[in-house]
């Protein structure tokens, strides 16, 4: 097996577009429980596969576009969270195209505008956190996805946005949040991957399937069948790219968990562990477990969401709606205050209009990209990923679109679940297996498949890109499946080990390399100069929508829960 791995997805090396296809049959030999096979899709899949590597349709994986969404907690130089407003020199967290706030008044989104260049998207990214780091001072950015110390959970500062209605509804909102689920597991930090292919690739596969749609309602249908396939491999991911094995004492104080001492430093981990973020301890909760969000359709998914948005929550009740003082405590008492409260790991997506639910987008004008938002921060990066994540997921995800997509039933939602867990906390063990099919296969020798499945796909972009990239992407994590040691996850707490280092120190250790070299590298005038306008502009952004504001904030939420 170990051989035929190497074979097939680190030594082959397509002369040709075509060459791809051919090796798509001699890969496949590789045998693995698998989805109940449909004879006419995977006709298809290999005619789009030998579509798409024809040089007159090649070019069309160049239109593939992508952004970035990453976290980053600001923190004091010895490690404990910021305290401090979100900083005026980086505008309005509201209305700023590009840097923004989640939960916490100091933790940082930085978002990439969609590019079909990866140097465009990691370029972007880097400038954000060059003009980021010149205006913060003597606070670090957080490298790691679990977070910083914490004295008390209620000294987490909440993100504000404003006086106008919308700027409320985000703040009220993250108050329910933190009396739900805790403020500490709100301020985890995450990289969040959006992904779409263009309407020409879409109209290649409607030629094979000959649908009945129109292409809104195919795009629609392929991007839910991505997901159902992501799904169904999302523990790859967090094995491959996991790095989140250790927190810190403050962080589980008080809470129930299944972790070890580390090291007599103030750390607790589990041994092979990958990404505890993505676990109970992370964005996880007992109250969502009952959930049973499908993504067979968007009727499916949809429903399935209204209802959680509309489902009583007696312990949401116990919270209550408001405070004594008449402030609100949350939106409603319900299962779910609005639908981005749901925590998935992938979600389908719609640009939105002003007021406008995420659901009535979908529902409106269909899916238009995906958002992955299961990976962690890498630390031993500058930007928390790279152009190697990037090539990897690019693939990945281009697999899941074009492969088979069998519709999901609770059998396999539950696989996913025992999957994703046991990825989790055992993803690293040697003796781990996974369920498919309701047989047992290891995640090594699953992971080896999977691999070798991409080699195609890989190949088809690197014609289209030139060189082998996507190739040598691809081989790393071969290498990872390979050598567990070489994972994000193992190279952590080996680190961690070798420095006779907490996981605070850890975490400083590498925000303050990052940050000198930051500094080494301000902002010239030209960048300075645009970064501080669009700040500007944002302010003034944020002081329109607020003198504009007609309704009272009770008749703005009763407007948007119309939808």
């Amino acid at each position: 097996m170990k051989n035929r791995l190497k074979f097939a997805a680190c030594k082959f090396s397509a002369s040709s577009p075509a060459d791809a296809l051919d090796s798509f049959q001699r890969i496949r030999t590789f045998s693995v429980p698998s989805a109940p096979s449909n004879g006419n899709i995977l006709v298809s899949l290999n005619q789009i596969l030998q579509r798409l590597a024809n040089p007159a349709a090649n070019h069309q994986l160049l239109k593939i576009k992508r952004g970035v969404e990453k976290e980053s907690l600001r923190t004091t130089n010895n490690g404990f969270i910021s305290i401090t407003p979100h900083p005026k020199a980086l505008g309005s967290a509201l209305t700023h195209p590009s840097i923004t706030t989640d939960f916490s008044e100091a933790l940082l989104e930085f978002i990439t505008a969609p590019s079909n260049n990866i140097s465009d998207v990691l370029d972007e990214l880097d400038d954000i956190h060059r003009f980021v780091h010149a205006q913060i001072g003597e606070e670090l950015l957080w490298v790691n996805s679990m977070p910083c110390q914490m004295k008390a959970n209620i000294e987490i500062p909440i993100a504000k946005f404003g006086r106008s209605n919308v700027g409320k509804m985000k703040h009220i909102y993250r108050i329910g949040l933190g009396h739900r689920y805790g403020r500490s597991m709100q301020t985890i930090a995450g990289i969040h991957y959006n992904f779409s292919v263009p309407d020409s690739i879409w109209q290649q596969i409607a030629e094979f399937q000959k649908p009945r749609l129109s292409l809104k309602d195919f795009k629609t249908e392929g991007y839910f069948g991505l997901i159902r396939n992501f799904r169904r491999s999302a523990w790859l991911l967090n094995y491959l790219f996991g790095a989140s094995p250790s927190v810190c004492a403050s962080f589980i104080h008080g809470k129930r968990h299944k972790l070890q001492f580390l090291n007599n430093k103030k750390s607790y981990y589990s041994p092979y562990a990958t990404s505890l973020r993505m676990g109970d301890l992370g964005y996880q909760s007992q109250a969502q477990a009952s959930l049973n969000i499908t993504y067979n359709d968007m009727d499916s998914y949809t429903t399935s969401l209204k209802a959680a948005l509309q489902k009583i929550y007696p312990e949401y009740q116990d919270i209550g709606l408001k405070d004594d003082s008449g402030h609100l405590r949350q939106l409603n008492t319900n299962l779910l205050q609005i639908e981005n409260e749901f925590y998935s790991e992938i979600r389908p997506k719609q640009p939105t209009k002003s007021g406008e639910s995420p659901m009535q987008a979908l529902l409106d004008r269909g899916v238009e990209y995906v958002e992955v938002r299961c990976l962690d921060l890498d630390p031993f990066t500058l930007l928390g990923i790279d152009s190697t994540t990037i090539r990897f997921l690019d693939t990945f995800l281009l697999s899941c679109l074009l492969s088979e997509s069998p519709l999901s039933d609770e059998r396999e939602q539950y696989e996913i679940a025992h999957n994703k867990n046991a990825s989790v906390y055992r993803g690293r063990d040697p003796r781990l297996h996974l369920r498919c099919q309701d047989q047992s296969i290891s995640l090594k020798e699953w992971g080896a498949k999977i691999l070798i499945d991409l080699q195609p796909i890989a190949s088809l972009l690197d014609a289209a890109h030139g060189g082998n990239a996507y190739d040598g992407a691809l081989a790393k994590m071969v290498s990872r499946i390979e050598q567990p040691a070489l994972t994000p996850s193992a190279r952590v707490i080996d680190e961690m080990d070798t420095h006779n280092e907490s996981y605070i120190q850890f975490g400083i250790r590498w925000a303050k390399q990052h940050s000198k070299n930051f500094a080494a590298r301000t902002p010239d005038e030209a960048l300075d100069v645009k970064q501080k306008n669009i700040a500007k502009a944002s302010l003034l952004k944020q002081k329109e929508i607020e003198s504009s504001d007609r309704l009272s904030f009770e008749h703005y939420l009763e407007q948007y829960y119309r939808q």
